[in-house]
């Protein structure tokens, strides 16, 4: 087991933050000893392959307001000691092998219920188990983001979750969750992302009127009883993506579903809509995709000036009848990807440099991957969306126009969409390490907001190769050597992702 609690005390004694990062002698069991550095306010040791329980001392540091665990191995259960993390509002555990129940308070011991700051909750892909506890939610809670995706927690969809009206991302996707979904889940009014999908839910398709702010919507795969197309299929205008699959729904589609102004995706495959499918006269002009596959369709009323290459009908009466080539061919047309427009000619830099978008002169761009948790949208190809990503980038780090390169967005098997991103130097060939600094902070400590419709999201930067009198140094690398511990610490940021 490694034991890296001396490079802890070697930090609080010195107080300062040694380069810790791409240390080899990381990894193991994080010392309990880091209860020790009382002072600290921002925790992250994302990706150093830490293994073991989270210590019960972490409980310890009372102004710690950001604690990142993500893409590690630790196992065990979440300490209920991190109910005592008063002024805690980001806690990241994703990414792990934590299993066990959620803790909340009782008589003996503290619990998450207690963090009244706390906005962000992402626990996702995890072996968590056991029933969400009812106790965990209450309307002092300001939470923006609770992510329960891929655990392996059972029995209902906690009432209380309905309390907390701040919610903005909710994903309970990928778990065994059974019973009715809360039947006053449409008091959630700020939400922008419901996903309840892949679990054992039972009951009617739930309510979702009044959620005027809600973007994206996935129910699919559960075992929702039989019934018509919900009210809200007509008054949800603020939706991009509507995605119910095997969900038990029968009867006609309203057409003013498609004439929702945002609306990009509707996937409904898998039902029993019957009868005839009409568009309507105002599908909406961002529509990119309709998926009726295996309903009972019969018939197919589409707008004069429609262009149905979006539009799958597989598997539906329709296509044993009618024969409709276009509409009834497995396989659907992948839309390119968005790449930033780059006129040079890559191939004429080296292997490990890249032409800078601004001159097409050969450079050394710091990159790495954004991972987004939950998205709002699923277009890929949307030339708006992703420059709208890039311009932000170019502003909120203070680069110059051109310097973003952004290519193969993509959905991994999470539904998180990746995105591989390369910024490059306004002169020269590198980047110097101030400047490493502040672009690599402002990624990985949330600084930089993305536009909304991205969601949340995660860094993980590759090294950066600096001139060959230098070593390597990964962000975290840097930022370790010059940060008062008295203030905040970043350790092995995303350390062993190379």
């Amino acid at each position: 087991m490694a034991d890296n609690s001396h490079y802890l005390r070697d930090l609080t004694d010195k107080k300062t933050c040694r380069d810790l990062s791409f240390n080899n002698k990381l990894g193991g069991q994080l010392t309990p000893s880091i209860g020790s550095l009382m002072k600290l306010t921002t925790l992250i040791l994302a990706g150093c392959s830490f293994t073991g329980s989270i210590p019960d001392e972490l409980g310890s540091l009372q102004n710690l307001s950001y604690l990142a665990l993500n893409s590690n191995q630790f196992t065990g259960e979440i300490p209920s000691s991190m109910g005592k993390l008063s002024n805690l509002f980001w806690f990241d555990i994703s990414d792990n092998h934590i299993s066990g129940p959620i803790p909340v308070s009782n008589e003996l011991e503290p619990g998450l219920d207690l963090l009244y700051h706390a906005k962000y909750f992402h626990f996702n892909k995890n072996q968590l188990s056991d029933d969400i506890p009812e106790k965990l939610f209450h309307s002092n809670m300001i939470l923006l983001h609770v992510l329960f995706v891929g655990n392996k927690l059972t029995g209902r969809i906690p009432d209380s979750i309905c309390l907390v009206t701040t919610i903005q991302v909710l994903r309970l996707d990928r778990n065994f969750l059974s019973g009715s979904v809360p039947s006053n889940i449409n008091n959630l009014t700020s939400i922008n992302e419901l996903n309840l999908a892949n679990n054992m839910l039972t009951g009617l398709i739930p309510d979702l009127s009044g959620m005027d702010s809600l973007y994206y919507v996935d129910l699919s795969n559960n075992t929702f009883a039989p019934s018509e197309s919900p009210a809200w299929f007509s008054n949800v205008t603020s939706l991009t993506v509507l995605v119910i699959q095997l969900g038990g729904l029968y009867g006609e589609v309203p057409e003013t579903l498609f004439s929702f102004p945002q609306l990009q995706q509707v996937i409904l495959d898998y039902n029993h809509f019957n009868g005839t499918l009409r568009l309507g006269p105002s599908v909406s002009k961002q529509l990119q995709l309709v998926s009726f596959e295996y309903n009972d369709l019969t018939g197919i009323e589409l707008p004069n000036d429609y262009n149905h290459t979006f539009l799958t009908l597989v598997g539906n009466p329709i296509c044993y009848r009618n024969r409709i080539p276009s509409l009834c061919m497995l396989g659907r047309q992948q839309p390119v990807p968005y790449s930033t427009s780059v006129n040079c000619v890559s191939n004429l830099c080296p292997p490990d440099q890249s032409p800078n978008p601004q001159s097409c002169s050969c450079a050394y761009p710091f990159q790495g991957v954004m991972y987004f948790r939950a998205p709002f949208f699923r277009d890929v190809s949307n030339r708006t969306l992703f420059q709208e990503l890039e311009n932000k980038l170019q502003t909120v780090l203070d680069l110059t126009p051109g310097s973003v390169f952004l290519q193969n967005p993509f959905f991994n098997d999470n539904s998180y969409m990746q995105i591989q991103v390369q910024i490059f130097p306004s002169t020269g060939m590198y980047f110097s390490r101030s400047e490493i600094q502040d672009i690599g902070f402002n990624l990985s400590n949330q600084t930089f907001k993305p536009p909304l419709l991205f969601g949340p999201y995660y860094f993980i930067a590759s090294t950066y190769p600096f001139p060959s009198d230098l070593d390597d140094l990964s962000f975290g690398q840097y930022f370790s050597e010059s940060v008062d511990l008295h203030v905040k610490i970043l350790i092995c940021e995303y350390c062993g992702y190379t």
